[in-house]
């Protein structure tokens, strides 16, 4: 269901190929699975792929992507470089590092990109039909989506990101991609530009069945569920069900923070989520003041964080406000007439009891790198350090998860400033840093891109075809 509202139902194979909900809105199931303590402690000893399928699979019964689970997830999780996925590092009494940079691109995207798109290529495959992936990235996103959906016969993908406001390592990643269904679009803007123009697209209905566009931002909801796993096999690891845990997450889009609110949904005993921003603050000043109120984009050395207007922000709104879509439709025409809008004292209340949040800036993110260096040896990225920051100004009695979102071999101006050194780069990463770079700049204009995705995209009728199918299940 959206969470607006408007858009009609879709089973998850409709949701996945739609992306985003035709009224503007967010998909989420309409009702949480929940797992028993049993069934968490059941979890402890399987292999990632094996809790993955545990999770996802209620989300997909009755689905026909289900049957293609258990391949998919072998499949999607086989590149990876650490038999467990998703390992913990132990760096204080009750502290730890969830290390999710151990895929192909060396951030935590991997984890659920490499599942979607094997999720997508065979819907599509079922079908007979095309999709265009449309995405917006402030780092990270966009390598992970060309490497999963690079050189798949069904799929084009475009991948817009801000012009100069991504690290050259995460530029590299992206624009070394040469396969013809892969095309990057540097917008001469912010990332919140980026993302604005990605919902017209969505919005513009008839560029939307033409192409048959479709999502891979964590506005896609099968992103979440991926995401939600190593909640579950972090927290498993360290004693739940019979323990409770808390999560501090570097936050920018409020996609994995979202995960964990998911995770605890589903049954796993979360304390506590520490929301992390950088001077990026809007998720911050939310929880303190109940007003929701974006500005401009500071540019950071945590570029993937540098996001004021949290789309998924949208999806815990839709929970405060008790599942009422008209509710959060006033709040977004409010966001988008006044520039903000203001939760109501019970919703900030609700929202208070599983959330903190941190405000982390360039100084203190560079102090937390060096200083954790120093103490243990361990090398973290700027995301990572201000998910460190943040969790060390919580005070829980719990054990904290820190989440490390990527490699810190990805950010060496960052590491050499704050170290003295830069880090060490991975064989996989110096291959790709080597080979060429294709992409396109273009304006902050969305007629400007609209029209290059047009003429570059070679799905046209046949989209809609089976998005059809996928909505009804005529002809699955």
């Amino acid at each position: 269901m959206s969470t607006r509202g408007k858009a009609e139902a879709l089973p998850f194979e409709g949701a996945l190929l739609a992306g985003l909900a035709r009224d503007g809105g967010l998909y989420v199931p309409e009702a949480w699975p929940r797992l028993s303590p049993a069934e968490i402690e059941g979890l402890a000893g399987l292999d990632y792929e094996q809790v993955a399928y545990r999770i996802m699979r209620p989300y997909l019964e009755g689905d026909p992507s289900l049957d293609d689970l258990e391949a998919v997830l072998d499949e999607a999780y086989g590149g990876f470089h650490h038999p467990a996925i998703a390992p913990l590092r132990q760096i204080g009494p009750a502290s730890w590092l969830l290390e999710l940079f151990h895929g192909p691109t060396l951030a935590f995207k991997d984890l659920a990109m490499q599942v979607l798109a094997r999720l997508m290529n065979r819907a599509l495959l079922r079908h007979g039909a095309r999709a265009t992936i449309v995405g917006a990235t402030s780092g990270d996103t966009g390598a992970a989506a060309i490497e999963a959906f690079r050189g798949l016969d069904m799929i084009d993908i475009f991948i817009l990101h801000p012009k100069g406001r991504v690290s050259d390592v995460q530029r590299r990643q992206m624009t070394s991609a040469h396969e013809p269904n892969v095309h990057n679009i540097a917008v001469e803007g912010t990332f919140d530009d980026c993302q604005g123009i990605l919902k017209a697209l969505f919005n513009d209905e008839s560029l939307r069945d033409q192409l048959s566009l479709t999502g891979v931002n964590s506005i896609n909801f099968a992103r979440i569920l991926a995401q939600t796993v190593y909640y579950f096999t972090s927290a498993v690891a360290l004693g739940s069900p019979h323990r409770a845990v808390s999560f501090a997450v570097p936050t920018g889009n409020f996609g994995d923070i979202f995960a964990g609110y998911a995770a605890r949904k589903m049954g796993l005993p979360v304390k506590r989520l520490v929301i992390a921003t950088n001077l990026n603050d809007s998720l911050a000043r939310a929880l303190a003041t109940g007003i929701y109120e974006p500005r401009g984009v500071i540019a950071t050395s945590s570029p993937s964080m540098d996001i004021q207007l949290a789309s998924n922000f949208e999806r815990l709104l839709f929970e405060l406000v008790g599942c009422d879509g008209a509710r959060v439709r006033a709040r977004m025409d409010e966001l988008r007439a006044k520039g903000a809008f203001h939760l109501e004292e019970g919703e900030l209340a609700e929202m208070r009891v599983l959330f903190a949040a941190h405000s982390t800036g360039e100084h203190e993110t560079e102090m937390t790198i060096r200083g954790l260096f120093a103490e243990t040896g361990v090398m973290i990225d700027p995301h990572t350090a201000v998910g460190l920051a943040a969790a060390r100004a919580e005070r829980v009695d719990t054990p904290m998860i820190v989440l490390s979102t990527a490699h810190a071999a990805k950010f060496p101006q960052a590491i050499e400033r704050a170290l003295g050194r830069l880090p060490e780069q991975p064989e996989r990463l110096k291959a790709k840093l080597g080979q060429d770079e294709r992409l396109n700049v273009l304006a902050n204009d969305y007629a400007s891109i609209a029209n290059f995705i047009a003429s570059h995209a070679r799905a046209k009728t046949d989209g809609r075809k089976a998005a059809n199918k996928a909505r009804t299940g005529v002809g699955a």
